[in-house]
């Protein structure tokens, strides 16, 4: 029995290891809501096709068209309209951010900001920025 408890706390590291690598660090951030969660998910799709876009072409994509069919992003999430929320893209060559701001805030709404460090910051009652604390 002793050998197991070492074992599956090895099991369970490398399938954590598994799942950084897979996902470039980016795990899921605790949403409040579906509505969160897929905004989530839309800014860590974002992120990967910046990483993919940069490591093709030596620069951020500068618009959210330039990123089609990089990475796992299609012509239809270029479109700012993300239903409840809104969507704010800046690009330049050297750097780009992304805010996700709800078209109502209220406690399952919070507004969402990364940028080219990939770092998700949140704010309850106003869009965020580079200066909001970091999403937990």
């Amino acid at each position: 029995m002793r050998t197991r408890i070492p074992m599956v706390l090895l099991a369970i590291a490398l399938v954590s290891m598994a799942v950084m690598a897979q996902t470039g660090g980016l795990v899921a951030a605790p949403a409040r809501s579906q509505d969160e969660s897929v905004s989530l998910g839309y800014m860590r799709t974002v992120v990967n096709a910046q990483k993919n876009y940069k490591k093709k072409y030596g620069q951020y994509a500068t618009s959210l068209a330039a990123l089609v069919h990089s990475g796992s992003f299609t012509r239809r999430m270029a479109n700012t309209d993300r239903g409840v929320y809104t969507v704010q893209f800046h690009g330049k060559p050297e750097a780009y951010s992304l805010v996700l701001a709800p078209k109502q805030f209220d406690p399952d709404h919070r507004a969402f900001y990364v940028d080219e460090t990939g770092k998700i910051r949140v704010e309850e009652d106003r869009a965020a920025t580079a200066e909001s604390p970091l999403l937990k």
